[in-house]
């Protein structure tokens, strides 16, 4: 466990004005990043212990967390 938050800024640094753009203007991206973040959010306070859970909660949500991350890479990849 690396208990570092992986924020799309992070994971994507050179579409951070891109997702920005794209969350304005297009629904499906803007809910697929907020859902993105929400799990995101959800899996560091696991790891972190601040909102303990099972392990196999936490992987489900690391596995949700992970098809939206790709989700999201193919929007910006072809944008």
């Amino acid at each position: 466990m690396s208990h570092t938050p992986h924020e799309l800024a992070e994971e994507f640094p050179d579409k951070v004005e891109l997702m920005s753009q794209l969350k304005q203007t297009d629904a499906h991206f803007s809910r697929l990043a907020d859902e993105y973040h929400e799990i995101n959010r959800a899996v560091h306070r696991a790891e972190t212990n601040v909102e303990p859970m099972d392990d196999i909660a936490e992987t489900d949500l690391r596995k949700r967390r992970a098809v939206l991350k790709d989700e999201i890479w193919a929007i910006l990849s072809k944008s």
